[in-house]
């Protein structure tokens, strides 16, 4: 498998009320006399990742994180290098997001023995390129300086990746704004984050401007024409800085037209509980591809339920396999477990059934798996630079740290 779309994960030794915030989306401590635990994905944990880490599966969670902390960042490798044994052979990382937290894609390569490549986050260069230019006094230039920064980043990137489903919704005017607009956008921005911050502090720069995230996305679907890099866009299921439902992938339809001209690959990140509607755009628009990411880590047991109703109308050359884990190897780990049991749960009911063979079912895991993110990247350019196979076929491991 290829997780097409990860983070990098945590390296110092964590309490539990730190590692609970990392198994809910919410970023809130559980209420007095509850637990993150107390979760399909909190079972999970127990059951998959435990005897990783020598314990019994379902253990306690007071055993489970004790005996964490005592192997400290070799627990990361030992949940890394599981999810390389259940078929892991490369990984696709984000780095847009709290990237000082987590280690690099070079070190989330090595602790799993897997190469892997960076997904450049495109609000997260905008908002880079609009403090340099903000330091300097010359606002103005900033939409050409960004636009040079992000094309310089995508050299070495094997896909772009928006948050605007965070920012503002899918429910964006389609049309790009005039050069006009965006510099008076880019003024009323930043005046409005000086104003806002403290005297002693830099401005938080965390752009959702409608008319700058417009920018923002046709200056991306521009360079990923340009650069063959897939753009991914989340979708459904995330914490509480979103409005669940004005991030159904069908709400994005109106961009998607706007942009057939492009040939431009779109994958929907995630989607749950909107993987049906991913499904239908996937059937529906040649351009257009998605997964389940963390979805399948959070349903816990019923993720051959989901699965199935994903594959209910969409090819299969079009489901990619993501486990999104954000700063715990056991996501890594239980993304991998979750994508391989559940899909194996799936095909083998259909083979049983006589609806498949059991080549079609092989097939099936294979492009979803990792075929069809070969295929979907295999023009990027950090996979070019790296010297991995035409197909983006992922070169040698990277070494053992």
């Amino acid at each position: 498998m290829i997780d097409h779309h990860v983070h990098g994960v945590v390296r110092s030794v964590l309490p539990r009320p730190a590692f609970e915030l990392l198994i809910n989306e919410g970023g809130w401590v559980a209420p007095p006399g509850t637990s993150h635990f107390d979760s399909s994905l909190g079972a999970a944990i127990r059951r998959w990742c435990a005897p990783v880490l020598g314990l019994d599966p379902l253990c306690p969670p007071d055993t489970y994180l004790g005996r964490r902390a005592e192997l400290g960042d070799e627990a990361n490798r030992l949940l890394l290098r599981a999810a390389a044994g259940a078929g892991l052979v490369g990984a696709y990382v984000d780095t847009g997001h709290r990237s000082g937290e987590v280690c690099t894609p070079e070190e989330l390569g090595a602790l799993a023995g897997v190469p892997a490549w960076e997904v450049v986050r495109v609000e997260s260069v905008f908002e880079e390129a609009a403090a340099a230019a903000a330091a300097e006094g010359r606002v103005a230039e900033l939409p050409d300086r960004w636009a040079a920064l992000l094309r310089r980043r995508a050299l070495t990137a094997v896909g772009l990746k928006s948050v605007v489903a965070y920012r503002h919704g899918f429910d964006l005017d389609p049309t790009p704004p005039a050069p006009g607009e965006v510099v008076v956008a880019v003024e009323r921005w930043l005046q409005d984050a000086v104003a806002g911050a403290p005297g002693d502090r830099p401005p938080r720069l965390r752009v959702a401007d409608p008319v700058l995230l417009r920018h923002i996305l046709w200056e991306a679907a521009a360079v990923g024409r340009e650069q063959r890099l897939p753009l991914q866009l989340h979708a459904g299921f995330g914490d509480a800085d979103l409005d669940l439902h004005r991030v159904d992938p069908v709400v994005f339809t109106p961009w998607l037209r706007a942009w057939r001209s492009l040939d431009l690959p779109v994958v929907f990140l995630h989607c749950w509980p909107y993987h049906r509607q991913a499904a239908y755009l996937a059937a529906i628009w040649p351009s257009v591809y998605f997964d389940l990411g963390a979805s399948l880590n959070y349903v816990g047991a019923r993720a051959p339920a989901v699965l199935a109703e994903a594959l209910e109308v969409a090819p299969w050359s079009k489901l990619l396999y993501s486990s999104d884990a954000f700063g715990l190897a056991e996501l890594v780990h239980l993304g991998a477990v979750a994508f391989v049991r559940g899909l194996d749960a799936v095909l083998s009911r259909w083979v049983e059934s006589g609806e498949l063979t059991a080549v079609d079912a092989d097939r099936v895991r294979s492009l979803a798996g990792a075929g069809n993110a070969r295929r979907l990247y295999a023009g990027a350019p950090g996979l070019r630079a790296s010297g991995a196979g035409p197909a983006g076929t992922p070169g040698p491991a990277a070494p053992v740290p």
